[in-house]
Order: C-alpha cells, then structure tokens, then sequence
C-alpha cells in the first residue's frame, strides 16, 4: 500500500513539473510565433501617420494593430530614442505623455496634453515580436496665426466703407467660429446701426471679412477677430475727415498717395545726406585741428629752443668780456718800471736807447 501511495505522488510531482515546462516553453518561444492562420500582428496603415497638434492643446497619435494575440504594443520618441510607454503602462517622467488603450480594441494611444513645438517629432508604435517590428509617426506641433491685413493701423475717410480682412494660418483644422468685437464689445450684425456684414471663407487658409457700410466718427477704435483655435489680433481704425498723409484704406488695400511717399523719401535721403557731410566735415576739423596743435607744439618748441641758444651765447660772450677785462686790468697794474716814473705802453716795457753822438 505504501508503495503504491509513493508512485502516485511520483507521477503528480512529474505532471506538475511536465506543465511548468511546457509554460515556460510557451512563454519563451511560442509568444513570438504568430498567431495560427492569422499570419502574424499587422499595423493597419489606413489610419493616418502625419498628425498636426496646436501649442497648449491635446493630441493623440494612435497606432492600430491587427491581430496582436499575446504580444505588446510600445510607443517610442525617437529623437532621443525613449521609451514612452509599453501596452497601458507609462514609462516616463514627463507627465503629459499617457498610454490609452481599451480592453480587445485594437488602437493603442499615445496622449499628449498641453503640446509643445518641441514634441514635433517621429513617433514609432512598436510590437514585441522578435524582431520588433515598428510603424513611424510624424506629429507637427504648431501655432496658429492670426492677423488683418493692413494693420496695427488704419485710415479710413469718413463716408467710405470699412474693410476688414482676417487671415487665419497654420492651423490645423479651419476655426470653427470667428468672433468680431469693436472696442471689447461683441458687433452685433442686427445693431440699429446697420450696413455690417461678415462674410467667412473656410479652409487651409481661413478668411472672414468685416465690412461696416457709411463710417462715421463712431466706427473708429479698435476691432478684434477672435478664431476659436487660435489667438485673436487687432487693429485700430481711425475715421478722418479728407485724406490722409500717411496712409489710406478702401476696400481692404492700403493705397499710398505717390506724391507724399516721393516727398518722404526725397526728404529722407537729404537728411542722410546732410549729416554724412556734417559727419565729413566735422572729421576734417578735428584733423586740421590736430593738425595745427602739433604745429603749434612745434613752433612753440623750437621758439624755446632759440631761446636757450641766444640765452647760452649771451652768457658766453659776457664770460669772454669778463675774462678780457681781467687780463686788462693785470697787464695795466704791471705796466710801471720799479721806479714808477714812465709807464709802459700797451702793457709793454719799453727801453729808449739814445744814439751814440
């Protein structure tokens, strides 16, 4: 009995040993073969791989996988080659990057909130076969721009018809609405005031037209367009009586009057040229004024040194006269015999001899 109780539990411990091996044989090589008649993951390419985001939104790039079975999908950036996510798992710090992916539905995510221009980028939705097979994704973070043509600034002559054009660019999808305001106040198209129409044209290039019939004074100030998926801009209207000099607006084109713009740039070249030549001249005086400071330090050096010449001679000729005037007065107290009774001529002694008679 004992000995049928041990062969039993020997052939237990040999099943379970049998089914842990075929697990671990299933997990090492079986995960990566592909799925019985199915042909393996595919990547569905009908979904789009050029995604376009705007600055401070949220974008997904998603990544549909066919035929998964037991494998996973990673989301990797490659600029730095970092691995974002890995099935419903987050494998970064950043915050703004999450895995989205539903239970048996074949789409995997990647979230992106608050999207900035520096997570424009190639993106690769990859699976864990062996080896990996991956399916690239550009994403294009960008920001739109708004502006009226014509501005900061306009000048319209009272009478005339208000023309305001918005341009909205960049962006990637054509903004839902374009809210105008005149003054931060939203225009009401069935004002009292009347003559105001818009007239919006949607597309890669969005444009929305004001037009204010009959300006009078009180249409001046400053209108605003407001896209709804972009930043608004303004600009400043003013109503004036006769034309402007600088600058006039009629129908949505800004016309220079030739005469003004001529005078303005005769003028301008005349300042230029006028103060190059002052900017000559002023150079050119300070050389000649340079110049006769270092004749002036010259003369002025060379006066000195006459000076001191004639000085020195002068001493000389009073030390030679001195010097004369001493010998002269030795030679004449020596001039006398020693009996002083004839002196000596030109400090000679002198011998008269009489002849013999």
């Amino acid at each position: 009995m004992t000995h049928w109780l041990l062969n039993l539990l020997t052939l237990l411990m040999y099943a379970a040993l049998l089914e842990g091996a075929s697990k671990r044989f299933f997990t090492d090589f079986l995960q990566d073969l592909p799925t019985p008649g199915t042909g393996g993951p595919t990547f569905d390419t009908t979904v789009s791989s050029n995604i376009t985001g705007l600055v401070g939104k949220t974008v997904k790039l998603t990544c549909r996988v066919k035929n998964l079975g037991n494998r996973t999908v990673s989301w990797v950036r490659h600029r730095d080659i970092h691995l974002l996510t890995v099935g419903r798992y987050t494998y970064t710090s950043d915050q703004r990057f999450e895995a989205m992916h539903s239970p048996h539905a074949e789409d995997w995510t990647l979230r992106i909130r608050y999207a900035q221009r520096k997570d424009s980028g190639t993106y690769e939705c990859q699976i864990s076969t062996t080896p990996p097979i991956g399916h690239s994704v550009y994403l294009n973070i960008v920001e739109p721009v708004t502006e009226i043509i014509g501005g900061p600034e306009l000048h319209i002559n009272k009478g005339s018809t208000i023309n305001l054009t918005c341009i909205v660019k960049f962006a990637p999808e054509p903004p839902p609405t374009v809210i105008w305001s005149h003054n931060r106040q939203v225009i009401n198209f069935d004002s009292p005031r009347g003559g105001i129409s818009l007239v919006t044209e949607k597309g890669i290039l969005t444009t929305s037209r004001l037009l204010v019939q009959k300006a009078i004074q009180s249409d001046s100030g400053f209108y605003t367009c407001t896209p709804s998926n972009a930043n608004p801009t303004t600009v400043r209207v003013h109503i004036v009586d006769g034309e402007h000099p600088a600058a006039m607006h009629h129908g949505g084109a800004i016309q220079l009057q030739v005469p003004s713009c001529l005078l303005m740039l005769g003028l301008t070249f005349g300042i230029l040229t006028l103060h190059y030549y002052r900017q000559q001249s002023n150079l050119l005086q300070r050389i000649r004024w340079r110049k006769g400071t270092i004749k002036s330090i010259i003369t002025i050096k060379r006066q000195r040194q006459r000076q001191r010449q004639r000085q020195r001679q002068r001493q000389r000729q009073q030390l030679q006269q001195n010097h004369l005037d001493k010998q002269q007065r030795n030679s004449n107290s020596n001039c006398f015999d020693t009996k002083r009774t004839q002196p000596c001529l030109l400090g000679h002694r002198t011998n008269l001899e009489l002849p013999v008679t």
